[in-house]
Parts: C-alpha cells; sequence; structure tokens
C-alpha cells in the first residue's frame, strides 16, 4: 500500500463555498496492513464489470472509481466524504476567509440539503435564510437525486450571478422562493465593540488563520481607555474553524499550559492533547500574537455567548473556558460537532476526508451528538427560541457518543414510571397561545433584522446584565474579605 500523508480535520459540514471547522497537525505516515475481504472485493468487481458491460449508456471508469468511493465513505457518517478536485481544491483555500458562494453551511437530510446556518453578513442571511430550512430546488434543478457535493457546485457561481433557492420551512403551508445573487463571501473573522464604559464585546465569527491576531488587535483596541470589567465572547453561530485557532483564543484567556482539547481515536495518531502553548497553536515560526496582550486580559469577568449554531472549533473554546470556570457559558445548546476528520489525498488531486476521532473538553466530556451546555440557559427571545435548530444529533448517520446509548435505555426505563402530565388549566391554554403568537412574529422575521450586541438582542443584554452583577457581587465581597483579615490580625 502507498503511504499517505495526512492531515486530520473536523467538518461541521459543507458551505456554499468550503468551510473548514477543524484543524489538527499532520499524522505519521504509516502503512495499512489490515486483510483486504477478498470475496466481497469479487462480488465489487463483478457489479463493476456488469455495469460497464450492460448499463444503457456507456460509464467512464473514472465516474464508477468516484461514485464506488464516494458512496463508501458517505454511508458512514455525516461528515466523511470524497472530495474531488474542486472539493479538495475549495478545503485548501477555505480557511483564508474568502471564497465565492452563498455564504451558508449545508447538510443533507433525506435527500435534501439541510440549513445548518446562514454565515453572517452574506447574501443567504440577508436574504433571511434560516437554520433548518430544506432546499429542495436550485433554480428549475431538483436536489433530490444530488450529492450534496453536487449541490454545493450549483450553488457556487461567478459574482453578480442570480440563482433561485426553493425551500420548506417549518411552520408554513407553501414552498418559500428566494433569489439570491452570488458573490465573493469574504467573512470577517473577528468584531468588537465597547458597549458603554468598562465593558467591550468580542465576536469571532469563524476560526480562520488570521483570527488569532485580529482577536489580539481587537482586545487591544478595547483596553485602549482602560481596563474592562467585563468581557462578552460572542460564538453565536460561530460554525467552527481551524484548531489552533480554537486553542489559541484559549489560551488568550486561560493560564499558559492547561490543557485545551484532547483528541481521541483507534490509532496512535489520533490520540493527542493540545494545551494552552504557543507549540499548539501557532502554525510554523511565526510571531506569537498573545505576547502583546494587556495584562488584564487573563483575569477580566467575562461570559461567552453560544446557541445552537455554535459548532466545532467555538465548542471546543467554551468547553475548555467552562471546564477551567474561567467564564459562565450563557446561551443555548450547541450544535454537538465532536469527531475529527482526517483528509488523506489522492492521486489526481482528489482526497478522502474520514472520521478518525472524537475530541474531548480538559475534564473528558465529550461533544459529539450533545454539545456544551450553558451555565445559564438564555433562549433567543423572551418567548422563546425564534426557530427550530438543526443539530449533529439530527443528521442521519451521525456519530454516536460511547454514552448515548446507554443514555437513551436509561431515559426509556425511567419513561415507564412516569405518570401523564397534568392537563393544562383553560387560562394556560390562552397564555400559551399568546406566547406562541408572538414567538411565531418573531420567528418570521428575517435574521438581518437582528444586530448583535445591540438593544434588541436579547441573549446578549441578559448576558451583559449577569455580567454586570457577577462584578456588582465579587465587589461586594472584597470589603468583608478585607475584615475578616483584618480582625483575625493579632
Amino acid at each position: 500500500m502507498s503511504k499517505l500523508k495526512t492531515w486530520s480535520l473536523a467538518f461541521g459540514g459543507f458551505v456554499a463555498g468550503a468551510l473548514i471547522t477543524l484543524q489538527i497537525p499532520a499524522f505519521a505516515q504509516k502503512d495499512v496492513t489490515s486483510k483486504l475481504p477478498i470475496d466481497d472485493l469479487r462480488t465489487f468487481a463483478e457489479v463493476y464489470s456488469a455495469i460497464k458491460q450492460g448499463y444503457v449508456e456507456p460509464v467512464e471508469d473514472k465516474k464508477m472509481i468516484a461514485n464506488a468511493i464516494s458512496g463508501m465513505l458517505s454511508n458512514l457518517d455525516p461528515h466523511s466524504a470524497y472530495l474531488d478536485t474542486d472539493s479538495f481544491k475549495d478545503l485548501q483555500v477555505g480557511t483564508q476567509g474568502e471564497f465565492g458562494g452563498l455564504g451558508i453551511e449545508v447538510g443533507m437530510e433525506d435527500g435534501l440539503v439541510k440549513v445548518v446556518s446562514p454565515i453572517e453578513d452574506t447574501p443567504a442571511y440577508r436574504a433571511g435564510v434560516k437554520s433548518g430550512d430544506l432546499i429542495f430546488k436550485l433554480d428549475d434543478t431538483l436536489v433530490k437525486g444530488l450529492s450534496l457535493s453536487d449541490a454545493v457546485k450549483k450553488m457556487r457561481g461567478k459574482p453578480k450571478t442570480s440563482i433561485r433557492l426553493s425551500i420548506l420551512r417549518k411552520g408554513e403551508n407553501k414552498p418559500i422562493e428566494l433569489t439570491l445573487t452570488r458573490e465573493i463571501i469574504k467573512v470577517q473573522s473577528v468584531k468588537s465593540k465597547l458597549i458603554e464604559p468598562g465593558y467591550g464585546w468580542v465576536r469571532i465569527t469563524q476560526f480562520q488563520e488570521t483570527t488569532l491576531a485580529d482577536l489580539a488587535k481587537h482586545l487591544g483596541n478595547l483596553y485602549k481607555d482602560g481596563e474592562l470589567k467585563g468581557l462578552v465572547l460572542d460564538l453565536r453561530n460561530d460554525p467552527g474553524g481551524l484548531l489552533n485557532g480554537a486553542i489559541g483564543v484559549s489560551s488568550a484567556f486561560l493560564p499558559a499550559d492547561l490543557k485545551v482539547v484532547s483528541t481521541d481515536g483507534r490509532t496512535p495518531d489520533a490520540k493527542q492533547e493540545f494545551l494552552a502553548r504557543p507549540s499548539d497553536y501557532l502554525r510554523g515560526s511565526r510571531e506569537d500574537p498573545l505576547v502583546k496582550l494587556p495584562v488584564g486580559v487573563k483575569k477580566v469577568p467575562m461570559v461567552v455567548l453560544v446557541n445552537g449554531g455554535s459548532a466545532s472549533a467555538s465548542e471546543i473554546v467554551a468547553g475548555a473556558l467552562q471546564d477551567h470556570k474561567r467564564a459562565a457559558i450563557i446561551g443555548t445548546q450547541t450544535f454537538g460537532k465532536g469527531s475529527v476528520q482526517s483528509v488523506l489525498p489522492l492521486p489526481n488531486n482528489t482526497a478522502i476526508k474520514l472520521t478518525t476521532a472524537r475530541y474531548f473538553t480538559p475534564s473528558g466530556r465529550s461533544i459529539q451528538a450533545k454539545g456544551i451546555t450553558p451555565d445559564i440557559v438564555v433562549e433567543e427571545s423572551a418567548n422563546g427560541s425564534r426557530g427550530e435548530r438543526i443539530r449533529e444529533a439530527d443528521l442521519e448517520r451521525h456519530l454516536e457518543d460511547k454514552n448515548e446509548k446507554s443514555d437513551k435505555n436509561d431515559k426509556a426505563e425511567a419513561g415507564k414510571d412516569n405518570k401523564p402530565a397534568a392537563k393544562p388549566s383553560a387560562k394556560n391554554e390562552k397564555d400559551n397561545k399568546e406566547a406562541g403568537k408572538n414567538a411565531k412574529e418573531e420567528d418570521d422575521l428575517p435574521h438581518a433584522r437582528l444586530e448583535y450586541a445591540s438593544k434588541d438582542d436579547y441573549q446578549f443584554q441578559q448576558a451583559l446584565n449577569i455580567l454586570k452583577a457577577t462584578q456588582i457581587m465579587q465587589e461586594g465581597m472584597k470589603p468583608r474579605l478585607f475584615n475578616l483579615k483584618s480582625s483575625s490580625a493579632p
């Protein structure tokens, strides 16, 4: 067998323009010596020969082999896949923060393209595409029967050209048609602003190669006018990115050499630990952007905002800061993308993407198909969630957490003893209907109307209130601690 150099990555799904959501260092090269199933391969050869000789139209060998490889991988889990020349090229350049397309992260469900999350400040985001939307037609082409890769290719195109999406949305009686104009997607990785004196907000939209340097720059600007009393790190709808970026962002707020994340799989190469140190978050011999961080960043009281669109690298950061009790996690349950994929280059500039490991938070928690549970749950609005969100556990053939099966059995056993729920009163039914009506009205608002960290951003405002309350409690405890110390002095 030939030796293949591998790169490990974790993917939150395809993006109309290709989005990498996790990357870890190269595995060691090695030979694969597992015994091949000769009898099964004979069956494969017979099927191959039957198609070549008897199919109604000629089929190229190259296409048949590609389809066979694609079938083997796509039937494993939602993230293993065959990457043709175009897909592999997009993967290699996708972390630069610029690509062509519509700006949506998508997966596949029942043969339809399902939206995981629209990317902020993109055509899809501005048009009101929502998480959970099912795309069943691209212009006049039905999605049913297309592979996810083929569907993504159709959504790509030259800037300033348009495409019509036909969408099925939960709660809508008829399909929705949206016409989007393609453009070069330039994702600004880090955004920030001083909310009010002493309180800063930093948002990471995607973990790219420049994220760490951008974060250091934004934090430096926030500290120009003095120390911060509190900081909100916003990871909502961040589909992930490069692992070294996630380790670097975690390291910005954690003491040196603390564990950030670990991976575990069947091979020795898949068992790794990553710490808050330059050797684990720097690529090459670049200067460490964190060297010039303001000293106060390591101790400033902070909260992290997450939701169902926070995936992969975002969950690594949230899990690390939560486990080390560095920040309170606020929002809703995250996506649950906790598996690692390795990309193995093949001849002719193609590759395969294969799930090889799970990753774990510093305390050993698996995020796969579970996500990060917030310390304080705050819904998207006062009336609850604005819409259904797809999560890893909703994807067909998703990799189960090791404890998932036993948890399901425990819940089923516990359900036998549960009594039927009491029938709600007429007053409660009326209140629930009214709340549902208000929630539906908010759910119909397009994404573009919500400005992050604005007065209309309910989750952010609640996070800011919690941050201020924590600060007041900490300040209130200082005199008491001082008095206790004074009274015990000789």
